[in-house]
């Protein structure tokens, strides 16, 4: 049950030929625009995912009645609520109404569980991007583009299920061990950030003097942390999608 045999796989591959050739980083020094001038959204447009497009449903979404899918909906409910070091084991056997030892039938561990959550987690920010990307015409905008990742991020994380915001949450506190071998999946998502970004600098929508990877830690952490602040009952989900896109788009100064 991962995310990964296929993105992983992809990422690798991908990172080796950046290695090599670093089409995405030079684009952060000399504005590839200008080197391509008759290169519109229309003719770039339908490779702005190729990091993210074969991640494949996992956990829950094979089958949400199995008692493994139980078991991570349980677990991710509790580690989103609760944080890493709090939840045991026998916690999660409770809330999915099973015997404690039965869950060594599905999983060697807890940590096997932690991981097969943070992957979920991501999986999931993922189908959505993905999802509202195949919707868009060819000839959109990096604005339109960046206003729809934004959102389908953002949805993700907070209207979907548990699993990513708690990936949010525990990344940090769990094992090191368990947070190198999802490192790869997060490695892939960033590694599509940049690519994002960087099509953006060569279609002349941002400035070619930025740091792409200063811009896309500052934008996916802005989006990230809104699990530990956002408050449906303070504003809808879209009114925060749009602010934070008018935000990163535009700026807060107003001459």
């Amino acid at each position: 049950m991962t995310i990964t045999t296929r993105r992983v796989e992809t990422a690798r591959t991908e990172r080796g030929a950046r290695a090599s050739k670093s089409p995405a980083r030079k684009a952060t020094k000399t504005p590839a625009a200008k080197s391509r001038p008759g290169k519109s959204a229309a003719n770039k447009a339908p490779s702005v995912a190729p990091l993210i497009r074969d991640a494949q449903p996992a956990g829950p979404s094979e089958d949400p009645h199995s008692t493994r899918s139980i078991i991570l909906i349980h677990a991710a409910r509790l580690l989103r609520e609760n944080g890493y070091a709090a939840v045991s084991l026998r916690q999660i056997a409770a809330a999915a109404n099973i015997k404690a030892g039965s869950i060594y039938y599905h999983f060697s561990s807890k940590e096997e569980i932690l991981h097969h959550v943070l992957e979920e987690g991501l999986r999931v920010i993922v189908q959505e991007v993905n999802r509202g990307l195949a919707k868009l015409p060819p000839n959109t905008t990096f604005r339109e583009r960046l206003r729809l990742v934004v959102k389908s991020h953002l949805h993700g994380l907070l209207q979907v299920n548990d699993f990513s915001s708690a990936n949010i949450r525990i990344y940090g506190q769990v094992p090191p061990d368990v947070r190198k071998r999802h490192y790869v999946s997060r490695r892939a998502f960033a590694d599509w950030w940049d690519e994002f970004l960087a099509q953006a600098v060569a279609e002349g929508a941002l400035r070619p003097n930025l740091n792409l990877s200063v811009v896309r830690v500052f934008v996916v952490g802005a989006l990230n942390w809104t699990v530990e602040w956002y408050d449906p009952k303070q504003g809808s989900f879209e009114k925060l999608a749009d602010d934070l896109y008018s935000i990163i788009a535009d700026g807060l100064v107003s001459d």
